[in-house]
């Protein structure tokens, strides 16, 4: 074991020429030059938390601290794994998958962010599979949720490709102004109705228990 201390630096996803690892301190880093290149047009905000708006240094100050925070926050019964993603060894951005009382609920949600370079090109499909498969096939999930605004048809297309189903509206603000967020919801039997990609998942046994998950679960 590479990190016995934080095993989750030696979980990976791998879907096509994608790899998925939650970013240790020196990802972060090279996450953070993704970052500041660009993630949307300045006009838009395709986040409810409006994380890509504050200045230099905050804005570097509060995209690790968000990282740190995962870490230092993390239980068996309230869990955010943000993976960051490198498509052929380029670091791309970050897919991420959540849950609370997942042992119970068997819920998961998910969320991410592509550097501007990179989107339109699959990407996004991708890692979001992979995570999905991580999900169902490896934790148990029985249901995964998604959410993006209305005017962010890209992530909608990504969730509507997958299978997943509408599942009602939401309304945020994220810059002052109330816009609505289209709901989805996947579960288990849409997943695997559908055809997807092969995923291999590394690293699972040695932080399996952190899910809140029993060892027989990984399959």
């Amino acid at each position: 074991m590479g990190h016995p201390l934080w095993p989750l630096f030696d979980l990976s996803l791998r879907i096509d020429d994608l790899e998925l690892r939650p970013p240790t301190d020196d990802d972060l880093v090279e996450l953070l030059a993704v970052a500041k290149a660009g993630v949307h047009p300045p006009e838009l905000m395709p986040f409810a938390v409006p994380w890509t708006d504050p200045p230099s240094p905050q804005f570097e100050r509060g995209f690790v601290q968000y990282y740190w925070s995962t870490r230092a926050g993390w239980s068996v019964d309230d869990w955010n794994v943000e993976f960051g993603v490198r498509r052929q060894g380029q670091m791309v951005g970050v897919q991420g998958i959540a849950a609370k009382n997942f042992a119970t609920l068997r819920t998961v949600g998910t969320g991410s962010w592509l550097g501007q370079a990179y989107q339109r090109q699959g990407t996004g499909r991708l890692m979001r599979q992979a995570v999905l498969a991580f999900a169902f096939d490896h934790l148990g999930a029985e249901v995964a949720t998604s959410a993006a605004f209305v005017d962010n048809t890209a992530s909608s297309r990504v969730s509507e490709y997958i299978g997943y189903e509408p599942n009602g509206i939401d309304r945020f603000a994220p810059r002052g102004e109330a816009r609505e967020m289209h709901r989805y919801r996947l579960t288990l039997d849409g997943w695997r109705t559908r055809p997807r990609p092969e995923v291999g998942v590394e690293g699972l046994e040695a932080c399996l228990d952190m899910f809140g998950v029993a060892a027989s679960a990984d399959k």
